[in-house]
């Protein structure tokens, strides 16, 4: 059915099709790389909406391998219909290419001004870039997010991979993807920023 479709995973009868919607929209950390949709973070996410009695549902836009660029291209379909939270998981792929500090900025704060101007509240995931374009890129990478958090004031989720990566256990082998268990690990960081968000069912 269409909730199974969107979610990755079966969803319970109490959850409907035209149920307010969180949108993930990201990349391979985001789409389940590995794992499919159904462990996929934001199967975990809407599990545990379910489990607490939160009416949404959850709609998995990752990408493999996107990035900033590409999601500007394909992030206002996400956005249709009744969406109240978008979760923009974004950068990780721009890091890699060294992707100019200041064009990930502007992407994102495209993807985050589109989203508030459609009264749509968000939670930016923090990414990090490898030191491989140098430390100085890294560090204004990293401090990207912090400012774009300050400028729109949404909540910042800090590098979701920070503590996974360095776990075997909750990675997949190419050391680059979380596992399941990783994945429920990077759903535990971003309910926190997310759940102040939502509200009950009525």
């Amino acid at each position: 059915m269409f909730l199974a479709v969107v979610t990755g995973l079966p969803v319970s009868a109490t959850i409907r099709e035209d149920a307010p919607r969180i949108v993930a929209l990201g990349d391979s950390l985001t789409s389940g790389r590995g794992i499919g949709k159904a462990d996929a973070y934001p199967a975990v996410l809407q599990e545990r909406l379910e489990d607490r009695g939160y009416n949404y549902l959850v709609v998995n836009a990752g990408v493999s391998g996107d990035t900033t660029a590409r999601a500007l291209r394909r992030y206002r379909a996400a956005l249709d219909g009744d969406v109240r939270v978008l979760i923009v998981a974004l950068g990780a792929n721009d890091g890699l290419r060294g992707v100019p500090v200041e064009q990930l900025k502007s992407n994102l704060s495209a993807i985050i001004e589109e989203a508030q101007r459609r009264g749509i509240a968000v939670v930016l995931i923090g990414m990090d870039a490898l030191p491989v374009h140098g430390w100085a890129y890294s560090v204004a990478f990293h401090r990207a997010y912090e400012e774009l958090a300050a400028r729109y004031r949404i909540p910042l989720v800090p590098f979701v991979l920070m503590n996974v990566m360095t776990d075997a256990s909750l990675m997949q082998s190419d050391r680059a993807h979380p596992n399941q268990a990783g994945a429920r690990a990077i759903a535990d960081l971003i309910w926190p920023h997310l759940q102040p968000l939502l509200k009950k069912a009525e």
